[in-house]
């Protein structure tokens, strides 16, 4: 029994510790969105997004296909940087499917000089090529 401790103790110790190190790299993709929309810079947000015609957003006012697509949305909707206010994420764990998936919950809220808007978000990411992009974003308004 303690030849097969020792033998499972290194790898659940590094599954641990890729989970740990993949977990930053994809908080770090909010925070860099964060950053974007506070700076008022759409382009740059949308950098965590897979930029495919299969990226999927959906929200309220329903299901948004692809990326240009999904761009164009966030463009209409906040036309200035007034209307786009600072952005603030509250994020969850994240729960990984297996080596290349991955969900996100979390929440969000803006401050804007008239209002704060926030809600909920679920967030599906895939790795692809050593980089993780978001390639489903469900997100609520309370």
């Amino acid at each position: 029994m303690t030849q097969i401790f020792a033998f499972l103790l290194p790898l659940i110790f590094a599954y641990t510790m890729n989970q740990n190190a993949e977990t930053i790299a994809i908080k770090s993709i909010l925070h860099k969105q964060q950053i974007a929309w506070n700076s008022g810079d759409i382009d740059a947000f949308m950098q965590g997004y897979w930029n495919s015609e299969d990226l999927e957003f959906s929200s309220e006012n329903g299901i948004t296909k692809g990326w240009n697509n999904t761009r164009n949305r966030y463009k209409n909707a906040y036309p200035t940087a007034e209307k786009m206010g600072k952005l603030y994420f509250t994020l969850s764990n994240v729960n990984f499917t297996n080596d290349s998936i991955a969900t996100l919950n979390g929440k969000w809220e803006l401050s804007r000089k008239n209002d704060n808007p926030k809600g909920s978000f679920k967030l599906t990411f895939k790795k692809f090529d050593n980089n993780w992009l978001i390639i489903k974003d469900s997100t609520t308004s309370e």
